[in-house]
């Protein structure tokens, strides 16, 4: 049994507009020590994802499907028993310290009751673990600082505190939505480290949430492409790096600058995301893909094996050696 596996996994928000599915059928599996990524641009259905798993959606949000956790549903649990969970065996980094961070509360005050209430522990030995954690994060005279209030640190400090709080517990699974979005690159090969040295040590599977496709590659075991609410592509992390078969992948790698490039301009993938609450008929990336034809813009693609390799799923009329074809001709003529 794996430690988490997601099942046909579907978000919708009730809105002024009529109903929003933001999340359309995700299905995934992770065993301990593992790290799935999942990418996309913003708006793609990335962070709701996660928010449902964790029972954080908006008031207006509804999940479907199922979210196993040790072979429990998360998304049937009763609160009291997904408190005892959440926080503890499954544990998030938030995109935004500063609004997930109580600013009327210490640092101190925020970490040990953590503690506190999933491990017992009482409020010294609480302390001292959470100055542990924030050396171990790189917070600057941790025993220190950690008295003060969230406002008092910089942006980057704020999400090493997230990040330092998220693993207080040991977790068994931990999501990590955008952990080094605020952070330089030093400090970014720091906090990924860091989760690296957690998953030796504990065992750790990582559900990471991110655009940046380079802190994927270092990472990573599976990756989900998200494109407005759906998987366009899915597998390994060398498949999807090396033989990239959507054409959304294909862009989203291409658009990533390399120290190679005779010059330094970027290719972008032309266009917009959709509107959420208007989407097209068809494939959602129609409206973007030099590929589409009318098909793609009547018909849904299926998400579905690959005939060029093994374990990867991917949704497009196109088949992979056309979409080949086509990222070879775009090259030869840049």
């Amino acid at each position: 049994m794996a430690l988490i596996e997601v099942r046909d996994l579907g978000v919708q928000f009730q809105t002024g507009d009529g109903l929003v599915y933001a999340v359309n059928g995700i299905n995934f599996a992770l065993d301990r020590g593992q790290t799935l990524g999942i990418v996309g641009e913003s708006g793609s259905g990335k962070s709701q994802s996660v928010l449902a798993m964790m029972g954080l959606l908006a008031r207006n949000g509804h999940a479907s499907g199922h979210a196993l956790y040790a072979g429990e549903d998360l998304l049937t649990m009763k609160p009291a028993q997904l408190n005892r969970i959440r926080g503890n065996r499954v544990a998030m980094i938030f995109q935004d310290p500063m609004t997930s961070l109580n600013p009327y509360l210490t640092v101190e005050r925020q970490m040990t009751e953590v503690l506190q209430f999933h491990k017992g522990m009482d409020r010294r030995a609480a302390r001292a673990r959470s100055v542990e954690l924030l050396d171990a994060v790189k917070i600057p005279d941790a025993a220190r600082r950690i008295g003060t209030y969230p406002h008092e640190f910089s942006g980057g400090m704020r999400q090493r505190v997230m990040i330092a709080m998220a693993l207080l517990c040991e977790p068994e699974v931990l999501i990590a939505d955008e952990p080094t979005t605020a952070l330089d690159v030093t400090v970014q090969a720091q906090i990924l480290s860091l989760l690296r040295d957690l998953q030796r040590d504990f065992g750790t599977a990582i559900v990471l949430i991110t655009h940046d496709l380079g802190v994927v590659a270092g990472l990573c075991d599976q990756v989900v492409v998200l494109y407005g609410g759906r998987v366009m592509e899915q597998g390994s992390a060398s498949d999807i790096f090396y033989h990239a078969s959507h054409p959304y992948t294909v862009g989203l790698l291409g658009a990533v600058p390399r120290l190679n490039q005779d010059d330094a301009s970027l290719v972008a993938i032309p266009g917009a995301p959709p509107n959420m609450a208007r989407l097209p008929k068809g494939c959602p990336f129609s409206e973007r893909c030099n590929l589409a034809d009318a098909h793609c813009v009547d018909t849904m693609p299926v998400l579905g094996p690959s005939s060029h390799r093994a374990g990867v799923l991917r949704a497009c009329h196109r088949s992979a050696q056309q979409v080949a074809d086509n990222h070879l001709a775009e090259l030869s003529s840049a």
